[in-house]
């Protein structure tokens, strides 16, 4: 097995940062302890492909309600490498657990921008059968897969990333 990656929490201003962008009627106190709480990710069992990555606070989605979660966590790998995100299998079953971009792609070059690689998950319960999605602090919701790729013959890209979500173009 190759071990190619390692996850770290980001800094505390990066994660205060992206967490007030979404959720203002948290104290600092509140932020604080969310913060040191922060479960980097897992895998589950020595089979599983997929790491869990775990909610920081407990959250509610009714059937067509979106919430952008910051994680808290970056991701540091080796080049020829790529993260991908995707629901955890059992929300995508039983709520329609979607994340709006359909699959997250964390390059290995995201970890060195402004805001640490900080990994943001936009989910939809998308459910069409009215089932409300409950997840505790710390409740598994998303996995990440680790996977190699190749480039082509006449590949020359030299830009330097900074920053993600539509950053490259």
């Amino acid at each position: 097995m190759d071990r190619i990656a390692r996850f770290h929490k980001v800094s505390p201003e990066i994660f205060r940062e992206a967490f007030r962008e979404g959720f203002p009627e948290y104290s600092e106190s509140d932020l604080r302890e969310i913060y040191q709480n922060l479960k980097l990710p897992t895998r589950a069992t020595k089979g599983s492909a997929g790491y869990d990555f775990y909610a920081p606070f407990p959250f509610r989605l009714e059937p067509g309600q979106s919430i952008r979660i910051p994680t808290g966590i970056r991701a540091e790998m080796d080049e020829e490498w790529v993260l991908q995100l995707f629901p955890k299998s059992g929300l995508g079953f039983r709520c329609r657990l979607q994340l709006d971009n359909t699959v997250g792609i964390i390059d290995s070059d995201y970890f060195y921008s402004d805001n640490e690689g900080h990994i943001l998950a936009k989910i939809t319960n998308d459910s069409k059968e009215g089932k409300v999605l409950e997840l505790a602090a710390g409740a598994g919701f998303l996995q990440g897969i680790f996977l190699r790729y190749g480039i082509t013959a006449e590949d020359d890209a030299q830009g330097i990333r900074n920053g993600g979500f539509g950053s490259t173009s």
